[in-house]
C-alpha cells in the first residue's frame, strides 16, 4: 500500500515573557496573574485559527513541561501548493480574556504578533523557529518553535453507505478528507464492508473464544446487559447491528458489533450520556477459526443536550491491563465532522497513557444526520504493520458513521436500510 504525503506542521514550546512592572495598574490586570493567550494561522489549512493559552515563564528550561502545543495537518494538496513557495505562519499574542468567555467582554488587548515563513518538504523534518523573539515595541517576548516533519498516512472511502454493505477502495493522489486534489485521483479496491441486524444479538457471543482468562465474557456480559421496559418496542430497531470487513479473499479480518443496544432515556425520545449505546471493535482472535473474535476496542455514542445539537462519542483501546480512552468528543448532528485519533488532541498535559505511536493515528468523516454519508478515513502509517490493522480502524469509522443513525431522536423513522425486515 502507498500512503499520501501528508506534512504535519508543530508550533509548540509557547511561553510569554512581560516586562518587569514596577507596581500593579490595579486589582486584576498584574502581568503574574493577567491571562495571556494567543491565536496561531495559516492559510494554507482550511479553518486555520487556533487559540492556545499562553503561559507565562522566565525559565527556557521549564518551557516544554508547561506550554501547549498546536499542530496543522498539511495534506497532500496543500503539500504540492506550497512546493516552492513558503507560507506565513501568523502568531497573534493577547493580554486579557478570551471572546466568548466572559459575558460579552472583549477579546484582550493585542500586544504584538510574530509571522514565521515555513517551508514544507515530505522527505525530512525541519525547523522553521526556534527561540525568544520581540513582541514589537512592547517589550514583551515571545518563545517558539515552529517545525515540520512528514507524516505519511493511508487513505481510504467507503464505496457507499456502511448499512448498504460497500466496497472500501485505497485512495492515491487525493488525501484530503474534504475531498483533495481532483486530478492525478485514482481508487483502488481493497476491503469489502458488510452490515447485518439481527434481533437475537446475544448469540453473537457464542463465536468469542472460550477463554475466562482474557475477560471477554465479562465484557460482553456487562456491555451486552439492559433492562427491560415498557419502551422495549421502540429499542428493538436499535440492537445487534454489526459491520463486518473482509479483505480480497473474503476472510473477515475486522469487525464492529453493537453489544449495548441505543435505547432512549426514561421520560425522553433521545439517547442520553448516562445510559449510551456501545459497540465492540473485534478482531480475529489467535489460534481461533477465522469466526471467533477478541476486543480491541469499545466506542460508546449518546446524543448531547445543550445549546448545539451533537452527538457525544468516547473510544477505548482495550488492553491486557484495562481499558485506555484514546479520543473523547463529539461531532454536530446537522453538520456532521471530523472524528479523529491524535495525541496531540488530548488535553490532559500527555499524563494520560497513549497506546499508540506518538502523534496521528486515525481521522474519518462523518456526515450530519439524515445525510448520504462514504466515509473517508485516514490512517497514520506509523500505527500500522498489517491489513488487519488497516481494518480495525475502517470498522470503527463505519460504527461512528452508525451511530449518528444509532443516536437520532426516537420520534425519527429510521431509514429501511437499517430496520430489521421480516
Amino acid at each position: 500500500m502507498d500512503p499520501c504525503p501528508f506534512v504535519r506542521l508543530i508550533v509548540e514550546s509557547l511561553a510569554l515573557k512581560l516586562p518587569s512592572v514596577s507596581k500593579p495598574a490595579g486589582p486584576g490586570v498584574h502581568p503574574s496573574t493577567n491571562p495571556c493567550f494567543c491565536t496561531i494561522s495559516f492559510p494554507e489549512c482550511p479553518s486555520s485559527s487556533r487559540y492556545a493559552p499562553l503561559p507565562l515563564a522566565s525559565d527556557e528550561a521549564c518551557l516544554d513541561a508547561v506550554s501547549p502545543r498546536v499542530v496543522f495537518s498539511l495534506d497532500p494538496a496543500a503539500v504540492q501548493r506550497m512546493e516552492g513557495k513558503p507560507a506565513l505562519l501568523t502568531v497573534s499574542v493577547h493580554v486579557g480574556r478570551k471572546a466568548g468567555r466572559t459575558c460579552g467582554m472583549g477579546r484582550g488587548r493585542a500586544l504584538g504578533r510574530v509571522s514565521v515563513e515555513v517551508e514544507v518538504g515530505t522527505e525530512a523534518a525541519g525547523v522553521a523557529r526556534r527561540g525568544w523573539v520581540a513582541l514589537g515595541s512592547s517589550g514583551a517576548l515571545l518563545h517558539v518553535v515552529v517545525r515540520t516533519e512528514p507524516e505519511p498516512r493511508f487513505v481510504f472511502q467507503f464505496g457507499g453507505e456502511p448499512e448498504c454493505s460497500p466496497v472500501v477502495f485505497q485512495v492515491h493522489g487525493g488525501g484530503s478528507l474534504n475531498g483533495g486534489q481532483q486530478g492525478g485521483c485514482f481508487r483502488q479496491p481493497v476491503f469489502s464492508c458488510r452490515f447485518s441486524n439481527d434481533r437475537h444479538w446475544n448469540t453473537r457471543s457464542r463465536s468469542l473464544p472460550n477463554d475466562s482468562s482474557n475477560g471477554i465474557k465479562t465484557w460482553f456480559s456487562s456491555l451486552g446487559s439492559f433492562r427491560g421496559d415498557k419502551e422495549q418496542q421502540r429499542r428493538d430497531q436499535r440492537k445487534g447491528w454489526m459491520v463486518t470487513i473482509h479483505d480480497l479473499s473474503g476472510s473477515p479480518v475486522a469487525a464492529a458489533s453493537m453489544v449495548t443496544p441505543f435505547v432512549p432515556s426514561p421520560g425522553s425520545d433521545r439517547v442520553s450520556r448516562s445510559n449510551p449505546g456501545a459497540w465492540l471493535i473485534l478482531q480475529p482472535a489467535t489460534g481461533f477459526s477465522a469466526t471467533s473474535w477478541k476486543p480491541w476496542g469499545r466506542l460508546e455514542a449518546w446524543r448531547e443536550r445543550g445549546p448545539v445539537d451533537a452527538l457525544g462519542y468516547k473510544i477505548e483501546l482495550i488492553t491486557d491491563t484495562g481499558a485506555i480512552t484514546v479520543a473523547e468528543s463529539s461531532l454536530s448532528v446537522r453538520k456532521g465532522g471530523q472524528l479523529c485519533i491524535d495525541s496531540s488532541s488530548i488535553e490532559d498535559g500527555g499524563t494520560r497513557p497513549w497506546p499508540f505511536n506518538e502523534g496521528f493515528v486515525m481521522a474519518s468523516t462523518v456526515e450530519g444526520e439524515r445525510k448520504v454519508s462514504r466515509p473517508k478515513v485516514q490512517v497514520g502509517v506509523r500505527n500500522v504493520s498489517c491489513m488487519t490493522d488497516v481494518a480495525l480502524f475502517i470498522v470503527l469509522a463505519a460504527a461512528v458513521d452508525l451511530s449518528m443513525d444509532a443516536c437520532q431522536l426516537f420520534s425519527h423513522k429510521l431509514r429501511s436500510e437499517l430496520c430489521l425486515h421480516s
